[in-house]
């Protein structure tokens, strides 16, 4: 080995090992939101939702009519005034809050209450994960794939001889991209 190329492995070696705990921690946290949110459709990995069914007295046919009736339906079921109000039909009214959504059918007086409560940690981490702030966290995202991506060619090229990417290293780098390719051509479309 040439004394150029040892430079450059303890180069690698340094900036990999330094490079890897500095993102260690963004990638365990990235891991957990992977994990939880490859499961969405099982369930909802940032909000627990629980519904309540309740009985209230019908509102009379002769006002569902009036200008105010959303209005009256606050009134009636003695409830603040609604961030949001929808029609979902002539006899059913929507009303939205801050982590509550009432339906409630003007006609039985059937009245379901939804609760949204944020999963403590998971939303958080959920909400970085899938990038919805933007802005500056795109930044802090992009930077970290490139230091991932560097820690894979890094990692790749520093191992010689029989476990390295000469020897059986190959083999295993193949299969690490084979896997994506093989669920690319079994799910296309």
């Amino acid at each position: 080995m040439s004394e150029r190329e040892k430079k450059v492995r303890i180069f690698l070696r340094k900036w990999h090992r330094d490079i890897g705990f500095f993102i260690a921690g963004l990638t365990i946290i990235y891991a957990i939101s992977g994990v939880a949110v490859n499961h969405i459709d099982d369930w909802n990995p940032s909000y627990t939702i629980t519904t309540e069914m309740l009985q209230a007295d019908t509102i009379p046919r002769a006002l569902w009519g009036e200008q105010k009736i959303d209005s009256i339906v606050v009134a009636h079921l003695k409830l603040e005034k609604p961030k949001e109000v929808f029609w979902e039909s002539d006899e059913k009214i929507r009303l939205f809050y801050e982590q509550e959504t009432i339906d409630f059918n003007l006609a039985t007086g059937e009245l379901a209450i939804e609760t949204t409560k944020g999963k403590p940690v998971l939303k958080e981490v959920n909400f970085l994960h899938l990038n919805k702030p933007k802005k500056v966290w795109t930044w802090v995202a992009d930077i970290f794939a490139v230091l991932l991506a560097f820690l894979a060619i890094s990692g790749v090229i520093m191992v010689k001889g029989k476990n390295g990417f000469g020897g059986k290293g190959k083999w295993i780098f193949i299969a690490g991209i084979l896997i994506p390719v093989i669920f690319w051509i079994l799910y296309l479309d």
